[in-house]
């Protein structure tokens, strides 16, 4: 997938490193789909009367499978304006959990194809992952070497959930969406966020995080502003945006309440989904949801007692954090990228439930994969790229080829 040049940053006169960089990220974004391609046929193949996709599924079926019919529901019948009650008078799992940008977008490409939602949405899906992948490598190699950008893109391209830049999930248009605010941040280009954040919101949820990463560089920017140049203008950009982001974050709920009449509409759907793993009607409440996990998996799941996750979930909170603070390949990515990684942390810290989707929710950070691939040595890139392709198996395997409990959600 990715070749000798690819590995060495010095090569400039070499015909690979004399392609645009388009050219050179959609060679390895291609390479990357065509063996996911043959990943999800052999998931196919292997699918049985015990997955929920039976012993004929196609790649059709995998592409609408999971998440990817509640947004083709989304684009054929919208969202519902009584929300669905179980036979236990709770909220059921409905439409107003997913954003509509995705959906209707896949509806609209979809029409030269006779109207065959599944086909915009994997069109939808594979297009955004290849810009997300060309914004990826130009946002890294404002920071780092070509060589090691492009290795960045190969492991975000084939890494385990790439399988999502193939199916009916609105991740990449969100990865596309994200990456190229991070970049305008970067690059401190303001004014197209007032145009990505609200993308951002109405693709999938995430932008309360990008709120808090705004407020963390805005604190940031005023303490290097002797190293930086901080003009009155920038301040109030930051502040803006930061409170666009807060707007449109909470925006969702104010549209799901007002259109259904009931102001928890949003949260209340967004619980029903929990109740696969942990029965009853809870409320929500910030870091509950994580904590209840934590109790779920120790204590009901593997037998243990809670407080050994709290250790367990405490000691990997402080090693990320001093791998984000003061590891040397991460710090080269810069404070952006670090205060995002961080932001994203923390916001899933205060609102998810931790399950089987915990490793797609995990794919905004791919950013790291600059730091992942700053190490020169080839040994080291063709074991993370061989890891990746591993994990992305196994992914696919038990999420598509089995997919038949709730430990096997993507």
């Amino acid at each position: 997938m990715a070749d000798e040049p690819l590995t060495d940053a010095d090569t400039e006169h070499s015909a690979w490193a004399r392609l645009p960089a388009a050219a050179r990220v959609g060679v390895v974004y291609l390479l990357a789909r065509i063996v996911t391609t043959v990943f999800f046929l052999m998931a196919a193949n292997l699918s049985g009367f015990e997955s929920r996709f039976g012993p004929e599924a196609g790649l059709g079926d995998l592409v609408l499978g999971w998440d990817s019919r509640w947004y083709w529901i989304i684009a054929e019948v919208g969202y519902p304006s009584q929300l669905p009650l179980t036979d236990s008078g709770v909220v059921a799992e409905n439409q107003w959990a997913f954003m509509p940008i995705y959906p209707y977008l896949a509806k609209y490409v979809s029409l030269p194809f006779g109207g065959q939602w599944v086909v915009g949405a994997f069109l939808v899906s594979v297009a955004a992952g290849f810009g997300a992948s060309l914004v990826l490598y130009r946002m890294l190699r404002d920071r780092i070497d070509a060589g090691s950008s492009m290795w960045a893109v190969a492991f975000f391209a084939a890494g385990p959930l790439a399988g999502l830049f193939q199916v009916g999930y609105a991740e990449s248009l969100y990865l596309l969406w994200l990456f190229l605010a991070l970049w305008c941040v970067m690059r401190r280009r303001y004014a197209w966020l007032y145009l990505l954040i609200p993308l951002m919101a109405f693709t999938r949820p995430g932008v309360l995080a990008f709120a808090l990463f705004l407020g963390l560089f805005g604190i940031w920017r005023w303490i290097s502003r002797r190293r930086e140049q901080l003009a009155g203008p920038e301040i109030v950009q930051i502040v803006a945006l930061g409170l666009l982001a807060v707007l449109m974050g909470f925006s969702w709920q104010l549209l799901a309440g007002w259109v259904t009449g009931d102001s928890g509409a949003y949260l209340s759907t967004e619980l029903a989904w929990r109740r696969n793993w942990i029965p009853g009607d809870a409320a929500f409440a910030p870091f509950e949801g994580f904590l209840a996990g934590i109790e779920y998996w120790f204590g009901t799941v593997w037998s243990l007692t809670p407080p050994i996750g709290y250790v367990v979930v405490g000691a990997s909170l402080v090693a990320l954090t001093a791998v984000l603070l003061f590891e040397p390949h991460v710090r080269r990515l810069g404070v952006e990228l670090r205060l995002w990684s961080a932001s994203y942390l923390v916001y899933l810290l205060l609102v998810f439930f931790p399950q089987s989707s915990i490793f797609r929710l995990l794919v905004p950070l791919s950013p790291l994969w600059g730091a992942v691939a700053l190490p020169r040595s080839r040994l080291w890139r063709v074991g993370v790229l061989v890891a990746g392709l591993v994990g992305q198996w196994w992914w696919i395997y038990n999420m598509y080829a089995l997919g038949n409990t709730n430990l096997q959600v993507p």
